[in-house]
């Protein structure tokens, strides 16, 4: 019998060969089609997310007609949006007011809530718990039940139209002293202890102990509330009734509301107000990154 038939004959033999005929081809071929279809896929999602971006960026250097034709290039008409929107709107002094309200609620917002935060966690008390729990409930409560008896509170103290309004209910962020007391569980208490019988007091422990070791923690917190604060759109648009205590978020808006929008002019002024946030996680993106994974260093 010949080897080719005894081969025929021999099950054994022909598994391997079935086997691999089901399996489909090897090699370096199959291991490539993987990560290529990873690739793909990732380079779709980053283009859906940067395509808006970079449409804002080219609106900024066309006119309103050829942004809304479509023109999906770079133009030469950017100092001419620029002075467009200068002439329109005051914008140092819209400026100053989105950044003093951004500045101010960042750093109260980031010092109040960090030491309920921590007050939460280091000092027992029977009623910790559902102290806590009551202000998780209220997290529950949409802003809109809020806003008319915020604003009769705010009318009464003669609040309306100006920064503090805007600024005080911002100061006690349920969610910021939520993600302190979380990062505080990873707090070393030894650290405490030890400032403790250094001589030092709560409030100097808090300084020049908690606040150092969680900078991370801090840096995530001020990019989420800077930015909260910096888009914060509903509530100023309530409480803020006249032109110079405007935001450049309200601006943007009186600017699209017009009845013959100049679309370039909004262009500029939406980049404008992109850049700030856009700064701020750049400067802090690796301590934001730590800060969200609950690092303490």
């Amino acid at each position: 019998m010949s080897d080719v038939a005894a081969h025929r004959l021999d099950p054994e033999a022909a598994e391997p060969s079935a086997r691999a005929a089901l399996r489909g081809p090897d090699g370096p071929g199959r291991d490539m089609i993987g990560p290529a279809v990873k690739y793909i896929v990732l380079s779709l999602a980053a283009f859906v997310s940067v395509f808006p971006f970079f449409w804002m960026l080219v609106g900024t250097t066309n006119s309103s007609y050829d942004i809304v034709r479509g023109k999906a290039w770079f133009g030469d008409q950017l100092l001419v949006n620029l002075g467009n929107l200068i002439e329109q709107v005051d914008l140092p002094r819209v400026l100053f007011n989105s950044f003093y309200i951004a500045i101010i609620s960042t750093v109260a917002t980031l010092l109040v809530s960090s030491l309920a935060g921590y007050a939460f966690e280091i000092f027992r008390h029977k009623w910790r718990e559902r102290i806590f729990a009551a202000l998780l409930l209220m997290l529950s409560i949409p802003f809109a039940a809020l806003m008319v008896p915020l604003f009769v509170m705010m009318a009464s103290a003669g609040l309306i139209n100006t920064y503090s309004a805007i600024i005080l209910p911002t100061i006690a962020n349920i969610f910021i002293i939520f993600y302190f007391r979380q990062a505080t569980k990873a707090f070393p208490h030894e650290l405490r202890d030890a400032a403790k019988i250094d001589g030092l007091k709560e409030w100097q422990i808090f300084l020049r102990v908690y606040m150092p070791v969680m900078r991370s923690t801090y840096a995530a917190a001020t990019i989420i509330v800077f930015t909260l604060t910096w888009n914060n759109y509903l509530w100023p648009l309530i409480v803020l009734q006249t032109n110079d205590m405007k935001t450049m978020v309200l601006t943007i808006s009186s600017l699209n509301s017009a009845y013959t929008p100049d679309f370039g002019v909004i262009m500029v002024a939406t980049v404008i107000t992109t850049l700030p946030t856009l700064i701020i996680f750049f400067l802090l993106q690796r301590l934001f990154v730590q800060g969200m994974l609950g690092s303490v260093k």
